[in-house]
């Protein structure tokens, strides 16, 4: 157990075992909650840092810290034995760090959780000859069905939904595509590892016609006439796919609008941002 006296230019005396010893503290940054943010970079004995966090922890709560997170990448990730011991818990991991977190004050915390959802999209591209882009999938719940469905795919981290569309549509069938708008989304639960995911039903137009096949993950890919889409006995038995078909007909008599992407400014510089709304209903509500 661990216990403030001072601290000074870095260091901190704490009672350990009975004894007053002076302990160099762990580099941290303010967050904007309240909090602190430990960044490892240096490698170093395991029981050196156990004793550095005790100390840490003692000066932040004597500050009125709340929430501590402690990122340690992947060459340090013995450490994390440590922090688990003092009370740390596994917040999120990516391929190059882990992200700890812990919470000072009495009761329950009030850190956010870990990203709740996954973000994926689904492709209608239709030619002038009413003839929609599917593809049949060499892996996943399709495989080996027969089935024809359209292009789907995840939206990566930082990619925004309009670019993961078309760079998902290129990728999987080689067809340039320009992005129109969001017609409809879905959410489902506890679609990988127990996450849950949000579908973006996206229309857009093609800008080439010559399809090659992604060959990892695509077993075939066509130009399939609108109305064998339709009769496919999955599309005509699943109530998803039947509501979808009806979106996709209101779109094409021109009775339903969708969303399409409305830049903004982003509080990144140099980079925009997304509204997807239903611009036209609005700019004829003003005149």
């Amino acid at each position: 157990m661990a216990g403030l006296v001072c601290s000074k230019s870095g260091m901190e005396q704490v009672f350990v075992e009975n004894e007053v010893q002076q302990v160099k503290l762990l580099d941290s940054v303010n967050d904007d909650h309240g909090g602190v943010i430990v960044e490892l970079s240096e490698a170093m004995d395991l029981k050196v840092f156990a004793l550095m966090l005790k100390a840490s922890i003692a000066l932040w709560r004597s500050q009125g810290k709340r929430g501590v997170w402690i990122k340690i990448p992947i060459e340090l990730i013995n450490l994390a034995e440590a922090a688990v011991k003092e009370g740390f818990w596994f917040h999120h991991a990516e391929p190059k760090y882990l992200m700890l977190a812990f919470w000072i004050p009495e009761g329950a915390h009030t850190l956010p959780a870990n990203a709740s959802h996954c973000v994926s999209i689904v492709a209608f591209v239709m030619n002038n000859k009413r003839e929609v882009l599917v593809v049949q999938e060499k892996c996943g719940i399709f495989r080996g069905t027969g089935i024809w469905k359209f292009p789907t795919g995840g939206v990566d981290e930082g990619e925004d939904i309009c670019a993961g569309a078309i760079r998902e549509v290129k990728e999987e069938t080689a067809i340039d595509t320009e992005f129109v708008e969001v017609l409809a989304f879905w959410q489902s639960h506890k679609s990988f590892f127990e996450k849950s995911n949000l579908h973006f039903v996206c229309m857009l137009r093609p800008l080439s016609f010559d399809i090659q096949k992604q060959e990892s993950e695509i077993e075939d890919a066509q130009w399939m006439p609108w109305d064998d889409y339709i009769a496919q006995p999955f599309v005509q038995k699943h109530e998803l796919s039947r509501q979808l078909v009806d979106i996709y007909r209101a779109k094409e008599d021109e009775t339903y609008f969708g969303f399409p992407p409305v830049p903004m400014e982003s509080k990144h510089p140099g980079q925009k941002s997304y509204l997807y709304f239903n611009d036209r209903d609005l700019k004829s509500s003003k005149v």
